[in-house]
């Protein structure tokens, strides 16, 4: 069994689950994501697990919120007068809306309730403070080039 190493590019298919079983992001069947390993674009706990698989091989890799997307932040939700806010259109509670932070940037939020003048959100990331359970298949290798090889 040949594994993937440090700047091979891995095709691997994902699906994400809940605790309760709950998919909550899948790859596409006809397009598995592609990847570098050792570049640094992946969740390091993938990078490791796709280094000790083999073509075809697949695996689940279960990451605690930390590890995940994050633990649940409470200070991260907060009130907003609706006149600060640039919404397009009335909001519904558990909408995601984009607010402008101070700097310029922008950031996508949860609306949990909606008044005349304000509207509470939550800015945590909606699988904040949850366990997600990642199952990986390696679909395929592409070794890295040989830096000692000559150009073709």
């Amino acid at each position: 069994m040949n594994n993937p190493g440090t700047g091979d590019t891995v095709h691997v298919h994902f699906i994400a689950q809940l605790d309760d079983g709950t998919v909550i992001e899948e790859s596409d069947a006809d397009a598995p994501v592609v990847a570098v390993l050792g570049a640094g674009t992946m969740n390091p706990a993938f990078d490791e697990a796709l280094r000790e698989m083999g073509k075809g091989e697949s695996r689940t890799i279960t990451l605690p919120p930390e590890k995940a997307y994050g633990k649940y932040n409470k200070r991260l939700v907060f009130k907003l007068k609706r006149t600060k806010l640039d919404l397009i259109g009335d909001p519904n509670e558990g909408d995601f809306v984009r607010v402008s932070l101070p700097g310029g940037k922008k950031a996508l939020v949860t609306v949990l309730a909606i008044d005349e003048k304000n509207v509470t959100i939550d800015a945590n990331h909606p699988h904040a403070g949850e366990t997600i359970h990642y199952t990986l298949t390696l679909d395929r290798i592409v070794p890295a080039p040989d830096p000692m090889e000559p150009n073709p």
